[in-house]
């Protein structure tokens, strides 16, 4: 038996083929989903991709393992404390490690240990690989030589698990000029109109339709080919859009190399597949540009395809987490799940009998990029805002229908507040629940996070975003944002 993780960061579910896509993102990742199960509602449960991966890997929430911002404390795993035995209990129990104990060989090439100084990452995998000697971002044609050669090498060899990573989708969106632009002659999806561009180019906040790259359009210097300086028209949005798109397609191309030397070896129908991501990205979804900065369904929401063999292939809907996706991929290659020190629960035997099963509520988290909550049940999603990450017209509660408003554009809560009151208990009690399971300080990383001047990547930009506001004909929303963190108007400490 052989596992092949291939992890695509920043993958929104809704742009692969095999969901509905209107452009032909993903043909590689479409075929494997024609023989594998395409799970149809997972979610990341701390996002962004540092807090994402270390809820992975170490099978904790982020509110457990203390992992939900970027950087602070909130950013290192908090100490087991005095309990911590001569092999630490999260490193013994990570995703990695019970491949490992289990006999299997483990393997990882991605250059995400080295960007976010998350040396967990590694626990239980014996080759850690960035022979790319990147720092994030580096394109799937320089990643793929790595890994094409390590199954040269290990390919046809029993019992390993290989994590991929692959980075083209994440912003700046930078594949090479001479790979064209397949989707030239594709319109942008159909949800995003003018009425929403003119709506969104009115709003505040980091990437909003005025400064997708940050706080100014020009934050990180020249654009590169395949994003804008801003959303100044229907034009500038499809640049956008194609950027992500394109960056999807080489990343599928990707795939298919890695599947059909899979199939060279021969050993392609003995080896296990799963597809899925860190997170998603935003395009226009609470008005936020090219990037994840919300526990929203535009950022939460990702692509999960497992492809085992043995199991007939469908379309899943139930209700999970991608780490319900990591206890039920433990489970089938016959390895004790860590049940009680693992947020996760496998749902294996419902894969096994052909059934449905599924979390009633999954609970969000977003604390590098705003503090924020969200509840997922039902057709809803609920979001509370400790912090908005300086987007004035984000609410402290908010509530959709995801059912039929996907992209966030009608806020329910004034009209339903009986669903508000609902998610809110549903999301206390959980918080509470989970504190108690929490290693070592049980403080809320949440409130950590604030404590220490809010997410990390806004720290320190609002007195100069106050003044771009003001020059730019968003006054109002300076008013806003000064009105609510009056304290950061005053000091630059980034």
């Amino acid at each position: 038996m052989r596992f092949l993780y291939i992890d695509i960061d920043t993958l929104r579910a809704d742009h692969l083929g095999c969901s509905g896509y209107h452009r032909n993102t993903s043909p590689n990742i479409d075929a494997i989903a024609e023989t594998g199960i395409r799970f149809e509602n997972v979610y990341a449960s701390d996002v962004p991709c540092l807090p994402s991966r270390t809820a992975l890997a170490t099978g904790m929430f982020g509110i457990r393992n203390g992992v939900v911002n970027h950087g602070g404390l909130a950013a290192d795993l908090r100490s087991e404390g005095k309990s911590r035995a001569f092999i630490g209990a999260v490193a013994g129990n990570s995703w990695a490690a019970k491949f490992y104990w289990a006999g299997w060989h483990t393997a990882s090439i991605s250059s995400f240990p080295f960007r976010h100084s998350a040396t967990w990452w590694n626990h239980g995998v014996m080759e850690a690989i960035n022979l790319m000697r990147g720092m994030g971002g580096e394109r799937a044609d320089e990643v793929l030589p790595v890994a094409l050669d390590w199954l040269d090498r290990s390919g046809q060899n029993d019992n390993w698990f290989l994590h991929l990573h692959l980075w083209d989708p994440h912003t700046p969106y930078n594949t090479p000029e001479e790979y064209g632009n397949p989707f030239a002659s594709d319109p942008v999806p159909a949800w995003h109109t003018e009425e929403v561009r003119q709506k969104n180019w009115g709003l505040a906040g980091p990437h909003s339709a005025q400064e997708p790259w940050g706080f100014t359009p020009d934050e990180w210097g020249d654009p590169p080919l395949r994003h804008p300086w801003n959303a100044a028209s229907m034009d500038d949005v499809k640049r956008i859009f194609d950027g992500y798109d394109v960056g999807i397609r080489y990343a599928d191309d990707a795939v298919g190399t890695v599947m059909n030397k899979l199939d060279d070896l021969g050993v392609l129908d003995d080896t296990a597949v799963l597809v899925s991501s860190d997170h998603g990205e935003g395009f226009g979804e609470l008005g936020v540009y090219a990037d994840h900065q919300g526990a929203d369904e535009a950022t939460c929401h990702i692509p999960s395809i497992l492809r085992w063999p043995g199991l007939e292939p469908r379309v899943y809907s139930g209700l999970h987490y991608h780490l319900d996706i990591a206890a039920t991929v433990v489970d089938l290659a016959g390895i004790p799940v860590p049940r009680g020190w693992w947020s996760g629960e496998s749902f294996k035997e419902a894969l096994i009998r052909g059934t449905e099963a599924g979390r009633e509520a999954l609970m969000l988290s977003q604390g590098a990029w705003a503090c924020q909550r969200g509840v997922r049940w039902g057709d809803h999603l609920y979001l509370r805002t400790m912090h908005d990450g300086y987007h004035p017209h984000w609410q402290p509660e908010m509530l959709f229908d995801i059912s039929t408003d996907p992209h966030e554009t009608d806020d329910l809560a004034a009209a339903e507040p009986l669903l508000v009151g609902e998610a809110a208990h549903l999301l206390d009690d959980w918080t509470q629940q989970q504190l108690s399971l929490a290693l070592g300080d049980q403080r809320d990383p949440m409130d950590i996070v604030l404590e220490e001047g809010g997410p990390y990547h806004i720290r320190g930009h609002l007195p100069a975003y106050l003044e771009r506001l003001r020059d730019s004909g968003r006054g109002g929303w300076a008013d806003v944002l000064v009105e609510r963190h009056g304290s950061d108007a005053s000091h630059d400490d980034s």
